[in-house]
């Protein structure tokens, strides 16, 4: 598996993917709207195919991880991900990475505390400001839960 940086030339691909995955380019963080399909970002490929892809925005001293998709589940796409943001953070001296989920995402909970993050804070309906911003957003998630609440995680990196 090789990691790339996205350019200009993967835009239109990595907009295609945030529709698919996400309902729209737009992704919505603590009451921001990221355009992320705009986003500094990593892909990751595999016999010259994408098999995944992270974005991250640099602001006040930290980075925060946007949107995080692997294709492939299993095959450690995702963890080499999060890790080339994590390298980059540290080498820009930044002191945290951190990510926004909600509480209906067991799964992301799951993976990003496996690979080092630790719970930082729980924004309670703080979704119900976000569908504001995105209307696109459900109201019940996976497994039949409803989304309320955003989960901030974080890794140190100073």
């Amino acid at each position: 598996m090789e990691i790339q940086a996205i350019t200009e030339l993967d835009r239109s691909w990595v907009r295609s993917l945030l529709c698919e995955r996400w309902g729209a380019p737009e992704v919505v963080t603590r009451g921001h709207v990221h355009q992320a399909d705009k986003l500094p970002g990593f892909i990751a490929v595999e016999a010259e195919k994408p098999v995944g892809m992270v974005t991250y925005s640099f602001r006040n001293g930290e980075c925060e991880i946007v949107t995080l998709d692997s294709l492939q589940s299993g095959k450690g796409i995702g963890s080499v991900l999060v890790r080339s943001v994590i390298d980059l953070a540290f080498h820009k001296r930044y002191k945290r990475v951190w990510l926004i989920t909600t509480n209906d995402n067991t799964g992301a909970l799951r993976f990003y505390q496996k690979i080092g993050f630790q719970l930082a804070a729980i924004h309670r309906d703080a979704v119900n400001k976000s569908r504001e911003l995105k209307p696109e957003i459900p109201e019940i998630g996976n497994d039949g839960i409803p989304i309320r609440d955003e989960i901030e995680l974080e890794i140190r990196v100073d």
